[in-house]
């Protein structure tokens, strides 16, 4: 048995143990909670592919988790090590993560075994729409069926792809955009989703660092991001964006580890910099005043205040979890602590912060592009200037009876519109928020002392009445 496929069975039965520990909290019927764990279809497909003029069979998989709410949802990711156990155990995410910040989706997650660093672009094309008309052939895609979306491995270069492909089937569909989500802007995307889940991220920490219930007794002063120390796992776009919003609220980022290894500097990195130089030289090492940390693994075990795993999962396991010396752990990544992990950080008192919720941002972002793609209209074109128009006449009145006229700066502040970006954000800081604020209610009724069993217990909630409203048909 390969090494990955071990990988993947250890991710799929830490997030069954999560379930099962939270469904304990339930009163829903055994039948039902049983229903909600399952994955209810797994579609495996081999399809030859011509490369450089050879014959080459391509793997993909589709696992649709839940149907409890359509369309399904969840990223396609290209890697050689794509695994039947790993997609189960992230579209079964999928569904508790759609359910935790009410975006209304089943969970579904797919794969390709390709390496898209090795492959050429013409060969990344011809497997994305050979994949995509495999799913269209077995009607497991579509804007009311089944929504993939970027993942690891995978970009809006590959959804614009998929769309396409989609749209040569479904010729004159008027919701065929919405068949995908992160596409490029100008193919139907939205504004803000390259950033969506790290932004997310961020909404998420901030919300925690308020919380001086749950910061209490773990020397984490003061209620702001302001010089909290952070080591950011991964720099790619999830650990990137996270770590940089962060760092513009006054986070100080310490630490940045990747796969070629590890930089640090107690003083703090410009993430912008650090980025830049990753992407010039091939590699995180060497970047100006930082120490080079060959395992960047080690990184991990660093003091800080906040630790950010972006990268892949099972990164923090039984091994290495004694000697974390973070305060609170923040899941970019999915499945980044094993469950003998967990047990360990919450023996120490390190606060969690669960993937299911943390890292939502991204999927929340897709629901609004699909909305934007059903409703085929962009965000804001309608409101902006009518906003704008009320907002001058308050300004005028203002004006009027104070007697005093404000500067151009201050008056164009005042009076501008909201266009499509500044809704996104806002929906997402607001989905962000509430569902925070949801999983602290659950935590304090249910006096559950961990946030992800209650994340669960909340998702489980959700899904069960989704499930009893609905009947068993037939």
């Amino acid at each position: 048995m390969s090494d990955n496929h071990n990988e993947g069975k250890k991710f799929l039965d830490s997030v069954h143990q999560y379930f099962d520990h939270a469904a304990k909290y339930s009163k829903l019927d055994p039948g039902i909670l049983a229903q909600i764990k399952a994955c209810n279809s797994v579609y495996k497909v081999s399809f030859p592919v011509e490369i450089d003029g050879k014959i080459e069979v391509i793997e993909g998989i589709r696992v649709q988790h839940s149907h409890h709410k359509l369309p399904s949802k969840g990223g396609i990711r290209f890697s050689m090590q794509v695994d039947e156990d790993e997609v189960k155990a992230l579209a079964s995410l999928m569904t508790f993560k759609c359910a935790v910040v009410d975006v209304p989706f089943g969970g579904a997650k797919g794969g390709v075994k390709i390496n898209p660093r090795t492959s050429s672009v013409k060969t990344l094309e011809k497997v994305t729409r050979r994949y995509a008309a495999e799913l269209i052939k077995k009607n497991l895609i579509g804007p009311g069926i089944d929504v993939p979306a970027p993942d690891y491995g995978t970009g809006s270069r590959e959804m614009a792809w998929i769309a396409d492909t989609y749209q040569a089937f479904k010729y004159g569909e008027i919701s065929a955009l919405g068949c995908v989500t992160g596409k490029p802007v100008g193919q139907g995307g939205i504004r803000g989703r390259a950033e969506a889940t790290g932004l997310g991220i961020y909404f998420g920490i901030r919300e925690a660092l308020k919380d001086s219930e749950l910061m209490e007794g773990r020397g984490l002063h003061g209620s702001t991001m302001e010089g909290k120390r952070i080591i950011v796992q991964g720099l790619g776009n999830v650990g990137y964006h996270a770590s940089f919003f962060c760092q513009q609220d006054g986070a100080i980022i310490t630490g940045i580890a990747e796969r070629e290894g590890g930089i640090y500097n107690q003083n703090g990195i410009d993430v912008q910099e650090a980025f830049k130089h990753r992407s010039e030289t091939g590699s995180i090492l060497n970047f100006k005043d930082c120490e080079n940390v060959a395992n960047s693994l080690e990184l991990l075990e660093r003091e800080c205040d906040i630790l950010l795993p972006a990268a892949l999962e099972n990164q923090i396991h039984e091994g290495n979890a004694a000697n974390i010396k973070a305060k609170i752990i923040a899941e970019g990544a999915n499945g980044p602590v094993t469950r003998e992990a967990e047990e360990v950080l919450l023996q120490k008192n390190i606060v969690i912060l669960p993937d299911l919720y943390l890292n939502a941002g991204g999927v929340t972002v897709s629901y609004f592009e699909w909305l934007k793609n059903l409703s085929n209209v962009r965000f804001g074109r309608m409101g902006k200037r009518a906003e704008e128009a009320s907002y001058k006449k308050l300004v005028d009145a203002i004006e009027t009876s104070s007697g005093k006229t404000m500067t151009a700066t201050e008056r164009a502040l005042l009076t501008q519109g909201s266009d499509e970006i500044n809704l996104v954000r806002s929906g997402l800081e607001d989905t962000m928020i509430n569902a925070y604020h949801e999983i602290r209610s659950v935590m304090k009724k249910q006096s559950i002392p961990d946030m992800r069993t209650a994340a669960f217990l909340t998702a489980i909630e959700k899904i069960g009445v989704s499930y009893e409203s609905l009947g068993i048909f037939p």
